[in-house]
């Protein structure tokens, strides 16, 4: 099955070059932990978030100061769209609109009373800009928090949908939607109920989610029992670690799911076990650097490396390309078919040649 054919339908909302929600392609954001007021550091690490395959870039807005980095960004020619994060002060939301930014997060219950909400509504839809509505676990609304006395997934769920109420009542729809929390089971039943309610594109994400190592393991959980669910629009992954890394947990995901046209190359491998004859750990791990130093890891390819001959044909019937452990040597595979036997010295070389024929063709 396709994933397309499970995702859920929901409104497109374009920011900057991208859009979110539709049929689009599942956009991989990240955010700035530079001083956004140091405009050289900020664009250098967007910069780097952008080659390492970001698609959104969140910056935080505290003050006016800041909101003039956005023009200065926009300025340095900044392609990749860039999102303003916004508390409490509903002008800076303003200033940034006026400044060319490409989407504002706000929590609309926290700039003031419903005239500021307007105020920040007008100036979106003057300059074409959406608007993401960040519902976190832990800043709920207090009249919310007393109701439920926690942040359950209804008091999350109820959070979104008056802050959208709120948007709506002004007749803004081009909105997002994020419900974020710490506690992974929270999260993933909070966007489930919400998507069930409404039509609005939904970010996902696990938030504090801690660093690289335990924060990829949430993040994969969350985002992915919802992407598996075909719930979910856009992604952070939220890791307490350099920013970058937070892109190739995303694209992990997506492989993992075979979300298509997104996914970059897929390793299968098997565990080994007492049947393995050739040393399948060490070559794994020389392939998939390999791979990485050949430049062919974003290649949207299915490869298997199998340790025997007992389930390995059958798991790699689906693979592009992969091999079948024997004693000292291995079966090359290609789609089901054997192609021939190569010596256990040759399986990395013959690998990466065969990717490169493939890649050659595509």
């Amino acid at each position: 099955m396709k994933y397309n054919d499970i995702r859920r339908k929901t409104r497109s909302v374009k920011v900057g070059n991208k859009v979110i929600g539709g049929m689009a392609p599942i956009a991989i954001q990240s955010m700035t932990n530079t001083d956004t007021h140091d405009i050289a550091a900020t664009l250098a690490q967007i910069r780097a978030l952008e080659g390492a395959g970001c698609d959104i870039v969140r910056l935080t807005v505290p003050d006016e100061g800041a909101a003039n980095t956005i023009f200065a960004l926009k300025e340095a020619d900044v392609r990749i769209p860039l999102v303003a994060d916004i508390h409490f002060n509903y002008r800076i939301a303003i200033a940034c609109a006026e400044r060319g930014v490409d989407k504002i997060r706000i929590n609309p219950g926290n700039i003031g009373g419903e005239e500021n909400v307007r105020a920040v509504v007008e100036a979106c839809r003057k300059y074409g800009v959406p608007i993401r509505i960040g519902v976190n676990g832990g800043s709920l609304e207090k009249h919310i928090l007393a109701k439920y006395g926690a942040p359950t997934p209804d008091a999350l769920v109820e959070s979104a949908l008056y802050h959208a109420g709120l948007l709506e009542k002004f007749n803004f729809y081009d909105t997002v939607i994020s419900l974020k929390v710490s506690e992974v089971s929270a999260m993933i039943a909070a966007n489930r109920a919400l998507a069930r309610r409404c039509d609005y594109p939904l970010h996902l994400g696990v938030t504090e989610a801690g660093d690289t190592e335990m924060g990829s393991i949430k993040s994969a959980i969350g985002i992915g029992a919802l992407l598996a669910d075909g719930i979910g629009d856009t992604v952070r992954v939220s890791l307490t670690a350099d920013p970058v890394e937070e892109i190739g947990a995303a694209r992990r995901i997506l492989s993992a799911l075979s979300v298509e046209g997104q996914s970059g190359m897929n390793i299968v491998s098997c565990p080994t076990c007492g049947r393995t004859r050739i040393d399948l750990i060490s070559l794994s791990a020389r392939f998939k650097d390999a791979v990485r130093r050949e430049g062919l890891s974003d290649l949207p390819l299915r490869v298997a490396l199998m340790g025997c001959a007992v389930n390995g044909p059958g798991e790699a019937r689906e693979a592009d390309i992969g091999i079948c452990g024997g004693d000292g040597e291995a079966l090359l595979i290609a789609r089901g078919e054997i192609i021939r036997k190569i010596p256990e010295s040759d399986v990395i070389d013959v690998l990466i040649g065969e990717l490169k024929k493939i890649k050659e063709k595509m």
